[in-house]
Formats: structure tokens, C-alpha cells, sequence
């Protein structure tokens, strides 16, 4: 058989393994492919250059590489396998017929798995082979594991995500409908927030403080803002006349209620950051930028970020949503009273970026819907 028979060798329903063997010596060429045929498919190949030919067509399990040819010999080859990404995971024996170990510790430098010496010994030929193919083998089994396994735990993370955002869900209806809001009160204040964090990270307003947040994570944190109100009597929750000052007090507990319970569920966290997002949400959301506000009557900047952010959208949310002692206000009147909150109730900075950003919001509901009842209908 001649070298120019090396494409014709090559069956595509034979099942087995495939060596290329690369020899400038027909000899090596007649005597391994006889040697290895009866075991694996062989392509024997006379160059270097006729190797990379077929490479474009073939993908070998394993190459015998001869180190001495002309043109091209196997050291320059093995280097052009090895930055090739298509081809730099295919193992290389060198054939070889020195026996220096500088010779072999070169080729090992360069990326071989192996040396073989010529002539060949068949048993040795084929025990070599067989030890690197199973050692491949084993590789793939162990590659393909760890990609089923990251696919597994990626699938059972969105599982426990999706309940997580199931049982919050529940949760935020079970306080809506304590509340008498009419529906959808913390989902809309969810979309708000994404608004204004969205609109806030395209520029570099508080940067140092918005790269580190994980914002998928931190929306849904958002939905447990008012879960303190859970514990707050219900004939405060659904009074429809203003509430008395004594009343009031009793619902501005509903802050500290709501820290209270989620810290009841961080103890048996070890550092839950979805937990520490929905604790600041909970815990500053109705401080003012002013100091007037509650339950610490914090002011500027000490009052966190998400708090801030929190306290325009839940009031924007509460003024264009009908409630059981007052009617809805129309989209622009609900901006313009916002915006005279400015340096009193509001963070001006946030302020200015919200009045930019103001007409996405009831796009953003508006949407939301749209897209519900197309899946719906």
C-alpha cells in the first residue's frame, strides 16, 4: 500500500478507533499498519504536510508522529497541532529512532504523551496505544460528567430559584390582601425598580456601590419590603378613614417587623446576600433624605441606597394605585409630587434620574401585562 492511498483507508462505518500514523518511511508505514490494523482503523500518512490535509477532514483518537522528515519534521508539527484549538486536544506519540533524553524531554516540552522508538516492538506498539486511548477515554467519561453534572446543578438551581420566587410570590399576595391594595402592589413596585436601577447603571451615578450588586437577586429581594405588615392588626391595615396618630405608630412598626422576620430566617442562613438585599429593603424604605422619616430617622447618604431607591418607587407605586380611603392619581401628577420631594423626602441625585426616566414606568406595567395575557390567551 502507498502513501497515496492514505484517504481511501479510511472506512467511515468501521467503528473503531482511528490512528494516523505519519512516516516518511514507507517500511514504518507497511510494518504499523500492520502491526495496529487488526485493532484500530489506520490511515498511513508520508508527511507532515499531508497530515494537516486530512486533519480537515478527519479527527483522529490518536497520532504516531515520526520526529525526523523532511520539510517538515515532527517537532514543527506537533507545534502547529498544539495551537490549532481544533487540534490541540488529539494526543501525539513521537516515533522516533534516538534515544536521547533530550530528544524525548523536548518533544515532552512540546506536548506528546509518549515516545516510541523504532524499530517497532508490536506488543509494546500496541500496549502503549491501548494504555493512551483508554487513558482519553477516561478523560471524555470525566469531561462529560462534569458537563451533565454543571448542567444538573444549573437546572436545580433554577428550580429552587423559580420556587424561591413562587413562595415570595405568595407572600406578597398574602400581604396585599391584608393590606386591601388592589392587586399587584409589589409586582409593580418590583418593575419600578428596574426602571430606575436600570436607568442608574447606565450612567456612573454611585458606581462604587452599584458594581457589586447582583441585580436579578436584589429584585426579588425587593418583593419583601412591606412583608412586615403581616403583623400589623387589621383594623389598621384596612381602615378606610386616616388613621390616628396611635394607629400610625402602630403601622410604622410594620419596618421593624419586617427586619425582624427576616433575620429570623438568617439564622438559619450563613450569609445569605438575597437576605441582606431584602433586610435593607424592608429596613429603609420609608427613612427621608431630610431625616424625617422612619424607623431611624436617618438622613443623606447614611440612609442606604436601596433604601432610597425603594422609597421613590413605593411612593410613586402608592399614588397612582387606587386604595380603599383614596383614588388613583394620574401618572404625571404622581412625578410632579415626587419631584417637589426633592432634598426633602428624596435623595435629589435619584431624583433627577428618576424625573429622566419617569415615562418608562407605566410602559414597564403596561407591558408586563401586555405580555401575561398573550401567554394567557
Amino acid at each position: 500500500m502507498g502513501p497515496c492511498d492514505a484517504e481511501t483507508e479510511h472506512n467511515m462505518n468501521d467503528a473503531r478507533e482511528l490512528v494516523m500514523l505519519v512516516d516518511d518511511s514507507l517500511a514504518s508505514l507497511t510494518v504499523g499498519k500492520k502491526i495496529l490494523s487488526n485493532v484500530y482503523k489506520v490511515i498511513t500518512i508520508p508527511s507532515a504536510s499531508k497530515m494537516f490535509e486530512l486533519l480537515g477532514r478527519y479527527t483522529p483518537e490518536l497520532i504516531l508522529l515520526d520526529i525526523n522528515m523532511p520539510e517538515m519534521d515532527g517537532y514543527e508539527a506537533i507545534k502547529i497541532l498544539k495551537n490549532d484549538p481544533r487540534m490541540k486536544d488529539i494526543p501525539v506519540i513521537f516515533l522516533t529512532s534516538m534515544r536521547d533524553l533530550t530528544s524525548e524531554l523536548q518533544g515532552l516540552n512540546l506536548g506528546a504523551v509518549d515516545y516510541i522508538t523504532k524499530p517497532f516492538s508490536a506488543p509494546l506498539l500496541k500496549k502503549r496505544i491501548e494504555v493512551h486511548m483508554m487513558t482519553e477515554k477516561q478523560k471524555k467519561i470525566l469531561q462529560d460528567y462534569n458537563v451533565n453534572l454543571q448542567d444538573m446543578v444549573t437546572d436545580k438551581t433554577q428550580t429552587i430559584l423559580r420556587l424561591q420566587n413562587k413562595v415570595l410570590q405568595a407572600m406578597a399576595e398574602l400581604v396585599e390582601g391584608r393590606d386591601s391594595v388592589t392587586g399587584n402592589h409589589i409586582e409593580r413596585t418590583q418593575l419600578y425598580l428596574q426602571v430606575l436601577i436600570s436607568a442608574l447603571l447606565e450612567t456612573n451615578i454611585y458606581q462604587d456601590q452599584t458594581v457589586e450588586w447582583d441585580i436579578n437577586l436584589l429584585l426579588q429581594s425587593s418583593q419583601l419590603h412591606d412583608v412586615g405588615k403581616i403583623a400589623i392588626h387589621d383594623n389598621i391595615l384596612k381602615k378606610a378613614d386616616r388613621l390616628t396618630k396611635e394607629e400610625f405608630d402602630e403601622m410604622k412598626k410594620h419596618v421593624i417587623y419586617g427586619v425582624h422576620f427576616i433575620e429570623k430566617i438568617e439564622e438559619n442562613e450563613e450569609d445569605s446576600l438575597f437576605l441582606r438585599y431584602a433586610k435593607i429593603f424592608a429596613h429603609y424604605h420609608h427613612e427621608k433624605w431630610d431625616g424625617s422619616g422612619y424607623p431611624n430617622g436617618l438622613a443623606g447618604v447614611d440612609i442606604p441606597l436601596l433604601g432610597r431607591l425603594m422609597a421613590i418607587v413605593d411612593v410613586y407605586e402608592a399614588l397612582t394605585s387606587e386604595r380603599c380611603y383614596k383614588g388613583a392619581i394620574d401618572h404625571q401628577t404622581a412625578v410632579n409630587i415626587i419631584l417637589r420631594g426633592r432634598g426633602t423626602d428624596f435623595d435629589p441625585v435619584l431624583i433627577d434620574l428618576f424625573e429622566k426616566c419617569s415615562k418608562q414606568l407605566p410602559l414597564a406595567v403596561a407591558n408586563k401585562y401586555k405580555d401575561r395575557k398573550k401567554h394567557s390567551g
